[in-house]
């Protein structure tokens, strides 16, 4: 990419392979916050236009007040607008490309923004599109910016579907949705382990903690967590989740009775020094208690709630794959992960979907190696 600037992991390599294939028109780049998705996108595309592969690079970004979650328009701010969507890239391009680079692309209008709420009537022809932070934008927004691509054009569509936003009215999702499957169109999914800006990987167990402590707790959870603060005062919990109401409906007998999550470095503190804290717990509300620390290793939350204690052995690694966890397990054992007819998978889907908003899909590792082949060969194709 312009500047030198290799990409970070496979993913950035796919995005990359993507952007540059004749044989894709759309692309969509979807995860969290901090994998590169915006930041290789931007630099492919004032490379792109640079060397005059596209006659324009045009950035649709909604502008969002994170505290009150309210979208701004151009019609709103006027020049403050734009002035806000230039600040946005100086910084993200800030230490490979130059800030006067930039500006004199803008000023002969290689570079453009774009409100994305008011797209319609417009085409752009011999253009590379960017709808970035999609998450943000409702679906009429992602329908429209599909039909205004025009001529000799290529459409980036880029957000998180999962964390970012809360509700339905998630345009990432559904613009994930729409473009699976779709011919000349490309998706990659980055996860967890493509973090890579400095910060990010913090910021995003953040949110997974304000996801979980955002839950409504039933009544038999409140008395929980309020005599998990009697035994054990500094313990940090974050949440706790009843899980007898699943484990009665799909006929799971051997799962603990309730999750109990803290923060990271604090499951000593509730747990306590041969776990006498717990056990007083466990012995005043009649309820199996299994405690785990929130990180960023969401493979720790599967098994601490499957039905079969010795699956841990054989879970190699979970990740957000689009909105499921996706869950890697070794093929031997992977029935037992399942259970009979999915048994264990639904159990574990519907507990993931109340704590996280996010659903269960297993998988062998052979068939992820499989699936990583398979994208290797395509990107080399491409």
């Amino acid at each position: 990419m312009i500047g030198g600037v290799n990409p970070a992991n496979e993913r950035q390599k796919q995005l990359l392979a993507a952007l540059e294939s004749a044989d894709v028109d759309v692309v969509g780049a979807f995860g969290p916050s901090g994998t590169g998705k915006s930041f290789v996108t931007c630099l492919y595309g004032i490379k792109a236009v640079s060397e005059g592969r596209y006659s324009r690079f045009v950035i649709a970004r909604p502008l969002v007040d994170v505290s009150s979650g309210r979208r701004y328009s151009a019609v709103e701010l006027g020049s403050l607008f734009f002035d806000i969507a230039s600040s946005y890239l100086y910084d993200l391009t800030a230490g490979v490309i130059g800030e006067d680079q930039v500006r004199k692309l803008l000023s002969e209008g290689k570079i453009l923004f774009a409100d994305p709420s008011f797209l319609m009537g417009r085409t752009f022809d011999k253009s590379l599109i960017l709808l970035d932070d999609a998450q943000y934008v409702p679906p009429e927004v992602v329908h429209e910016a599909l039909l205004r691509v025009g001529n000799a054009s290529k459409l980036v569509i880029a957000g998180d579907p999962v964390f970012q936003v809360t509700g339905s009215n998630n345009g990432a999702a559904l613009a994930r949705e729409i473009l699976l499957g779709q011919e000349r169109t490309f998706v990659v999914d980055f996860g967890i382990r493509d973090i890579v800006r400095p910060g990010a990987k913090r910021a995003f167990k953040l949110a997974l903690e304000a996801k979980m402590r955002a839950r409504s707790l039933s009544e038999e959870e409140k008395k929980l967590l309020n005599l998990i603060y009697v035994h054990a005062p500094d313990a940090q919990v974050i949440t706790v989740v009843d899980l007898r109401p699943y484990k009665e409906k799909h006929g799971v007998k051997t799962s603990p009775d309730a999750l109990v999550i803290s923060k990271e470095n604090y499951l000593g503190r509730l747990i306590g020094k041969g776990g006498e804290r717990i056990r007083k717990v466990e012995e005043e509300s009649g309820l199996s208690l299994r405690g785990v620390e929130l990180t960023l290793d969401l493979k720790q939350l599967i098994v601490a709630i499957h039905p079969v204690g010795w699956i841990r052995k054989y879970v190699n690694d979970a990740d957000v794959v689009g909105v499921n966890l996706e869950v890697e397990v070794d093929s031997e054992n992977f029935g037992a992960f399942v259970g009979q007819k999915g048994v264990f998978v639904r159990f574990l889907d519907e507990v993931m979907r109340n704590l996280l908003g996010i659903g269960i899909r297993a998988k062998t590792a052979e068939s992820a190696k499989k699936e990583e082949k398979e994208e290797r060969r395509k990107r080399a194709r491409k």
